[in-house]
């Protein structure tokens, strides 16, 4: 008998797992408030060179005085990076001329004039961070996700070996502690750390919290639930917008998307841990107290309540197989047993490059708000709002056509969205706003669907190694996509040419893997193989 009997037996979807989840969701919602706070933290506002002894032209207005001091870029504008040496007065009597001599043109030397009329202040304003400091900008991010990177390796170990909830409540201390310290940042370097340090902290919550709801729940609601826990990930995206829209300076800002963490703890202590996990781990009497504690909230009361010694049957068989597994391989599990049978290899190896694409397309299309005629508040408001219908697509989708076929085509659309962007020309910002729309939402649904479909496809005794080694390569894509973006210096269009590339190749690769729909969840190796 396997677990999914049991749960049966106790109610596999009753008010005790609608408890979880709901308390489950809160920890969600702050995900992307970080994920994606790049766009508003670092956000780099209009800017021109600070101009020297400007009390000299009292008698020019400020647009006279730029004319004279800045150089035009070829569509026009002002250039946020360069200034004459000498004022250009010939220039006041007809603008279109040629400053005298090309080599009059420098880089900015006294600085940097902002435009605050949206940002208070961001890092970029903070710490002059653009023109030859742009790298740093982007780099932000990438520290951030090489944080997260990081977690999903230490994270999906330690919550295999010590319990999903320890780890969780590990990861919410951590981030209130490093998103603090982010906060009061008094350095660039202070900053990069304390941000990366965040970033391992919040890996744990990605990580953990979708497989500990899966796996309180039985197979007819499996897909619901990774359909709602996600639905809250776009609850965040949006609360982002708002959150931004309200603070405009970038120190409260961490502080306000990192005070909502400690409101996940407290709620945190009602969780148990996931049963399937101590039986695993042969801590039989702990899960069994567990399982009572869910029948009698769901109004089983049949279920039978015995000791330890006397415990019920199916119990006993699934820790005796899952037992005998764990000492043939040698009594632990690590990252090299994802790859050491052939399915697993198999699994393992397109999984991980699925997860690439998907976080690389997704935060690739999520970090480039500007260029579709909207303020980057709505843009982030209605790239947020469009994930949840493109959830409930998925939850129709994954369930008609199963797991393979939509994440194999959800990938392979949005690379066909970014693509299409590429060709659409600049002044169709309303058609190029519903593309990015369409694009943002499949996604979306992509994402949906491989945490969900990952998950299916591990063993209980695997699961979370595996969705740390998966995580791993998502937060590699996740690095990755931030520094793509500098790419425009070598060709315009070539950061948006390679986020297309990588989402249809690893939609193609999603081909090769296994169907998961209407199976049950596997509980050791030997139900892969």
């Amino acid at each position: 008998m396997k677990f999914e009997d049991l749960l049966l037996e106790i109610g596999g979807f009753g008010r005790f797992q609608i408890l979880i989840l709901a308390t489950l969701c809160l920890p969600r919602i702050n995900l992307p408030m970080h994920f994606l706070l790049h766009n508003f933290l670092a956000a780099t506002p209009s800017h021109h060179c600070a101009i020297p002894h400007q009390e000299a032209f009292v008698n020019l207005t400020m647009e006279e005085v730029l004319l004279i001091s800045i150089p035009r870029k070829p569509d026009g504008t002002f250039s946020s990076c360069e200034m004459f040496s000498q004022p250009q007065f010939h220039l006041l009597i007809n603008s279109s001329l040629q400053p005298e001599n090309k080599s009059i043109i420098q880089h900015c030397q006294h600085g940097w004039v902002y435009d605050h009329s949206q940002f208070t202040s961001t890092i970029s304003t903070q710490w002059d961070l653009v023109c030859k400091q742009r790298g740093l900008n982007q780099a932000t991010a990438t520290f951030f996700f090489i944080g997260v990177t990081m977690g999903a390796m230490v994270f999906g170990y330690l919550s295999d070996r010590f319990g999903r909830k320890t780890m969780l409540q590990l990861s919410l201390v951590c981030s209130v502690v490093f998103g603090m310290l982010s906060a009061a940042s008094v350095s660039y370097t202070m900053l990069a750390i304390t941000r990366t340090l965040t970033g391992v902290a919040l890996s744990g919550l990605s990580l953990i919290v979708l497989p500990l709801g899966m796996e309180w729940v039985d197979v007819q609601h499996r897909t619901f639930t990774g359909i709602l826990i996600s639905i809250f990930w776009s609850v965040g995206n949006m609360l982002l917008a708002l959150a931004a829209y309200l603070v405009r300076e970038w120190h409260w800002l961490l502080v306000a998307v990192t005070g909502p963490c400690l409101l996940s703890i407290i709620c945190l202590w009602w969780v148990p841990e996931s049963a399937r996990w101590l039986i695993a781990k042969g801590k039989v009497k702990q899960a069994h107290r567990h399982l009572l504690r869910c029948a009698r909230m769901n109004g089983r009361k049949d279920f039978a309540v015995s000791p330890e010694e006397d415990m019920p049957l199916a119990m006993d068989a699934q820790r005796t197989v899952l037992q005998r597994e764990y000492k043939n391989m040698g009594g632990s599990y690590s990252y090299i047993s994802l790859f050491r049978t052939p399915v697993l290899r198999k699994i393992s190896l397109c999984c991980g490059v699925v997860w690439f694409g998907v976080a690389f397309s997704y935060y690739g299309m999520s970090m480039n708000l500007t260029g579709f005629g909207l303020s980057i508040y709505l843009s982030q408001f209605v790239f947020g709002v469009i994930e949840i219908p493109a959830k409930m697509v998925t939850y129709v989708l994954v369930n008609r056509v199963g797991r393979r076929q939509s994440q194999a085509w959800t990938l392979i659309l949005t690379g066909a969205c970014i693509g299409a962007n590429i060709v659409i020309p600049k002044p169709f910002t309303s058609v190029r706003s519903v593309v990015a729309i369409m694009g943002k939402g499949f996604s979306e649904a992509a994402f949906t669907t491989v945490f969900l479909y990952t998950s299916e496809l591990y063993p209980t005794i695997l699961r979370q190694n595996g969705m740390g080694y998966t995580s791993f390569m998502a937060r590699l894509g996740g690095s990755l996509a931030p520094l793509v973006f500098l790419l425009d210096e070598v060709w315009r269009s070539l950061p948006e040419v390679t986020y297309c590339g990588v989402a249809v190749c690893s939609g193609a690769v999603a081909f090769l893997l296994p169907e998961t729909l209407n199976a049950r969840l596997p509980e050791g190796i030997e139900d892969i193989e």
